[in-house]
């Protein structure tokens, strides 16, 4: 089994997904006992999304790409950044490190493709929703044709999950808001829904969906134990 290193703390609501995601992951395929090598570098978020900035964002890449070489130096074979919205600083972290680094959308497009989706209407941060390092890379790497909520409604839903979601805050107003964003989505065409934050499987379930759902946290989870194990399409 390899060993799979996580750079978390982006938040620790959703780092916390990861990990049990991983360990049952393994315990599923390999049975008994087992669980998952894991190591993790956990950030105080706070300092992260201070960063979050357009002169930020050079400093929160060094600072992941040091946990990213921290962790590779402690045995990781393989890298996963456990949030959506700092894969922004990706490239850092691929140049400071010789492992692989396991990007969140190349998973979540490979489970579209797998899924049959073209038209996925994401829900994420602003920035997810909004700039090209994300829906440029489902476009030309898995021929996705992303849709995004409306202007206000990208609006309210990136404070939710900054608000809200990041600090363990369930609300029953919140979910409504995004189902009724969901709703306007599906008017417009979407023919599938990605919870393209990875808290947002904290507020939204697979049930409360008329169509099919992709939550980003789980599917990198799946995409490391794969890794880990060296699991065939067909073993996943």
């Amino acid at each position: 089994m390899k060993t799979i290193g996580l750079i978390g703390g982006l938040s620790w609501e959703s780092t916390a997904t990861y990990y049990a995601e991983i360990n049952r992951g393994v315990r599923d395929v390999l049975g008994g006992l087992h669980s998952a090598k894991l190591l993790l570098h956990s950030f105080d978020f706070a300092e992260i999304a201070a960063l979050q900035t357009e002169t930020g964002w050079p400093e929160a890449g060094r600072r992941l790409a040091d946990a990213g070489r921290r962790l590779e130096a402690s045995g990781a074979d393989c890298l996963l950044i456990c949030s959506n919205l700092m894969h922004l600083a990706a490239g850092a972290v691929e140049a400071a490190c010789s492992v692989p680094l396991i990007h969140i959308a190349d998973a979540l497009g490979q489970a579209l493709q797998d899924g049959g989706a073209k038209r996925p209407l994401l829900l994420a941060t602003r920035s997810v929703m909004e700039e090209p390092f994300y829906l440029d890379r489902l476009r030309d790497g898995f021929g996705m044709n992303a849709l995004v909520p409306d202007a206000d409604d990208r609006i309210e839903i990136n404070r939710i999950i900054f608000d809200e979601l990041v600090r363990g805050v369930i609300s029953p107003d919140s979910k409504a808001f995004y189902l009724d964003a969901v709703r306007k989505g599906r008017q417009a065409g979407a023919d599938s829904v990605v919870f393209a934050c990875t808290e947002i499987g904290l507020l939204l379930s697979p049930a409360d969906m008329d169509c099919p759902s992709f939550d980003t946290a789980k599917l990198h989870a799946q995409a490391a134990v794969a890794f880990a194990l060296n699991l065939t399409p067909s073993q996943r």
